[in-house]
């Protein structure tokens, strides 16, 4: 049996097998052009040894002619080779750390939620920085082949001159790379950690954006901000702490690096000393012992980001190989159908057992919030059916054999704090463009003294969450919304409670109006709304204890009074 670390990181491979199969094309041409990028810096210091050993033997101007010309294509080569190969490796990584956002958000976007413990804020991270430096991978191959490239040529280049060199080149990058790749890990471990702490904080920031006009409203944004403090410091200690590491291998490469061509310039002095090599095989060791030290950078850096990517990676994959929260059916509910709910329990629900017939206007009454907010959260399918005992019928079916989509798209549950987007107010209202009873829905729930403030009209820019909105404004346009997508079965919870009285009277006699012939429950504690029901249920201590008109109820149960007149 795997141990979940295990299976993440089994994921976190395969996303970047993946990666890699994908843009193999994209690759395999920059590869190529990167390979030819070294391949002429290398060959510029061995063309610089022959022009000296040519020249000083020959003397001819032809051959200082040929040899110039040689240069300007050597030069050229590098120039072109590497404007272009980076402009294909660049646009592969771009577009596949694209892929791999859209990938991430859309499963966050799915109708089953996913199985992981992770905020939005959290996912947030994912999405974008680990994404990048997943995609990074594409570039890091192609890099890490063309320095291979480079000190393979310049050691057969030096083994040619002198076998001396050339093993020392040799024997010397394989000491280098073994030091860096145990330096490598730790970065591996570092960075993933480091990552983990930014998602945190950011997942803080996010609940505190959220939650910033309550917290202002009870005193408790300076306590907020000083839990986001604790945790934002903790995420820059992480900071330094992989900047350290990284600053010490960084250091590390470049001392080993400056080594590595010390020795190559000096061996190679003491055999031009010695007669063994000549003047031009001079001048081509020490010139390949300055420039080896730009591919062994690159080289030595590779495992660094490999090691990035691959902790990017396995953070991608607690998200992708996550599995749904439930397995949702298949089946297809009946239009315009009955919503019954049969001895839930869940939460506060005890033996929750009602039924609405299909185009009823029903209001539940729930004495105490934690029993509303969890009626909600079963009918929103936001609880999976096995986590609950008991059924929910849409259209005369079981929701737990129905599909996600399908059932939603049947039965609507407006939250009572309904997100508002960024964009207009029509966008919010009828983001697909589909609705063709937006106008109704405004009028509906009051939205018109809005939309009449403002010389755009719907098309009004919203700011993010509503934040040039009010209270009122927002939780009116988020009923607006519910309404404008004419759902068969409707569920409002708690839809006016940020609106004055006279606003609430109007609403409630509007909605039931619109509603009219359709399926529609109201969990609530307004007057107004309770008044516009067909029925009232009374939702106490998690069971349905009454059930008659708003009006019986008040004449005849006096807890019911006391619950409901304000």
């Amino acid at each position: 049996m795997r141990t979940p670390d295990t299976q993440r990181t089994r994921a976190g491979s395969d996303i970047l097998r993946t990666a890699l199969r994908r843009n193999i094309g994209a690759m395999t041409s920059g590869t190529v052009l990167m390979g030819l990028y070294q391949a002429g810096e290398t060959a510029f210091p061995i063309a610089l040894g022959l022009i000296v050993e040519h020249t000083m033997r020959d003397r001819s101007p032809g051959s200082l002619g040929l040899a110039i010309a040689a240069l300007a294509v050597i030069i050229t080569t590098v120039s072109l080779s590497w404007r272009f190969g980076m402009r294909i490796l660049q646009k592969a990584n771009t577009t596949e750390a694209h892929r791999w956002r859209v990938r991430v958000a859309g499963c966050g976007l799915q109708p089953v939620a996913r199985d992981v413990d992770l905020k939005s804020g959290e996912v947030l991270t994912i999405a974008t920085e680990d994404a990048d430096q997943t995609a990074d991978i594409i570039e890091v191959v192609p890099l890490l082949i063309s320095s291979l490239v480079a000190v393979l040529i310049a050691a057969l280049a030096l083994g040619l001159a002198d076998l001396r060199l050339g093993a020392l080149v040799i024997v010397g990058t394989v000491a280098i790379l073994s030091v860096l790749s145990v330096m490598s890990k730790r970065i591996g471990s570092s960075t993933r950690e480091q990552q983990a702490r930014v998602a945190r904080a950011g997942a803080k920031v996010a609940d505190l954006i959220i939650g910033l006009r309550p917290l202002h409203g009870f005193g408790g944004n300076h306590a907020a901000f000083r839990s986001y403090r604790k945790v934002s410091t903790e995420a820059k200690r992480q900071a330094v702490t992989v900047a350290r590491v990284n600053g010490a291998y960084a250091g590390t490469a470049l001392a080993l690096n400056a080594v590595l061509a010390a020795a190559v310039t000096l061996t190679a002095g003491v055999l031009a000393f010695e007669g063994r090599i000549n003047i031009g095989e001079l001048v081509m060791a020490v010139g390949l012992a300055q420039f080896i030290m730009e591919p062994l950078r690159l080289f030595s850096e590779m495992p660094k980001y490999v090691m990035i990517a691959r902790a990017s990676a396995e953070r991608m994959a607690l998200v992708l190989a996550a599995p749904p929260v439930t397995a949702p059916g298949a089946e297809q509910p009946a239009s315009g159908g009955d919503l019954e709910v049969d001895c839930v329990r869940h939460g506060a629900l005890r033996n929750v057992k009602f039924t609405v017939a299909a185009g009823e206007f029903v209001a539940i009454a729930a004495y105490q919030p934690r029993a509303a907010a969890d009626l909600a959260a079963v009918l929103a399918l936001n609880v999976p059916p096995d986590a609950y005992e008991g059924v929910v019928r849409v259209g005369g079916r079981d929701l737990a054999d129905l599909s996600i989509g399908a059932a939603r798209e049947l039965m609507l549950v407006n939250p009572y704090d309904g997100e508002i987007f960024a964009g207009t107010l029509r966008s919010n209202i009828d983001p697909s463009n589909t609705s063709r009873t937006v106008p109704e829905a405004v009028e509906a729930s009051m939205l018109t003294d809005v939309v009449a403030l403002h010389r755009e009209g719907l098309d009004y820019a919203v700011r993010d969450r509503g934040a040039n909105l009010s209270g009122g404004q927002r939780q009116r346009l988020s009923l607006a919304r519910a309404l404008a997508a004419d759902a068969d079965v409707l569920v409002l919870r708690d839809p006016t409670t940020a609106v004055d009285a006279v606003t609430e009277q109007l609403i409630a006699r509007n909605v039931a109006k619109l509603r009219r012939g359709r399926t529609t429950l109201v969990i609530t504690s307004s007057p107004a709304l309770l008044d516009a029901a067909d029925r009232v249920l009374v939702l106490d201590e998690g069971v349905i204890t009454a059930e008659d008109t708003h009006r019986n109820l008040l004449a005849t149960d006096q807890d019911y009074r006391l619950a409901v007149t304000r």
